[in-house]
């Protein structure tokens, strides 16, 4: 996928899901599946709603909710937050440590005196409709939350919660009047508006301040190469108390 394309989470992209597969198998071994299917699923770069929306945000604590291969934990941690990465598949999670060792050792070889540097991730691997947080965070990110096996309110529900007072809330998804022409797409109720986030979150709520309640249009590429101008949904917003 192009950096335009890279959506690198549980999108619905793979065009071979089917409804009356679902009770035969967990999401964990449908999701395991997946990326077996390909050596590299994603694009490897991080989303770029993320790079837009969290580069001006002071690092903390962050929690990545459906963190897929990596890439967006990986790129929170260099820019110094200390990031929980949340996944369902064991094997996105096995290729997330391997592109973090990656960076980490790129990290070391530019880095002033010797030794590794130490990792700023932790991953874990979880049912995401089971999945509670432990703690709270300065910024909770989930991009494109989207599977036949998880409906999204439950787990973005729980995101919710789990930012800490003066946190951000950052969610990204596919609109579901702007998907892309490619793929199993045919399942509206996966997929959300900026306003259903809002209803569905309680963010209308004297607790919340909406910074970012939008869709945003950007060119995405498919697996054959195909270009179409697609829309994301774009949430971010800060919990007062």
């Amino acid at each position: 996928m192009t950096e335009q394309g890279a959506d690198h989470h549980h999108t619905t992209d793979d065009g071979g899901t089917r409804p009356g597969d679902e009770p035969q198998r967990s999401a964990a071994e449908a999701w395991d599946e997946r990326y077996r299917s390909k050596p590299k699923f994603w694009s490897g770069k991080p989303n770029a709603q993320l790079l837009r929306e969290g580069a001006g945000l002071r690092p903390g604590k962050a929690l990545d909710l459906g963190c897929g291969e990596g890439a967006d934990a990986i790129w929170l941690a260099q820019q110094g937050w200390t990031v929980t990465a949340v996944d369902v598949s064991g094997v996105a999670l096995d290729r997330a440590l391997v592109h973090e060792k990656a960076a980490l050792d790129r990290e070391s070889v530019h880095a002033e005196g010797a030794g590794e540097i130490p990792s700023r991730i932790r991953w874990e691997q979880c049912d995401l409709e089971e999945w509670q947080p432990t703690a709270t965070f300065d910024l909770v990110s989930s991009q494109f939350l989207h599977s036949p096996h998880l409906a999204w309110q439950g787990p973005l529900r729980t995101a919710a919660l789990a930012v800490k007072p003066g946190g951000t809330l950052l969610i990204v998804g596919h609109h579901p009047d702007h998907l892309p022409p490619w793929g199993n797409h045919t399942r509206p109720e996966m997929f959300y508006t900026p306003a259903q986030l809002v209803a569905e979150l309680g963010l209308d709520s004297p607790q919340w301040q909406l910074e970012v309640n939008t869709t945003r249009e950007r060119p995405a590429s498919g697996p054959d190469g195909e270009v179409a101008i697609i829309g994301d949904t774009v949430l971010r917003a800060t919990r007062l108390a």
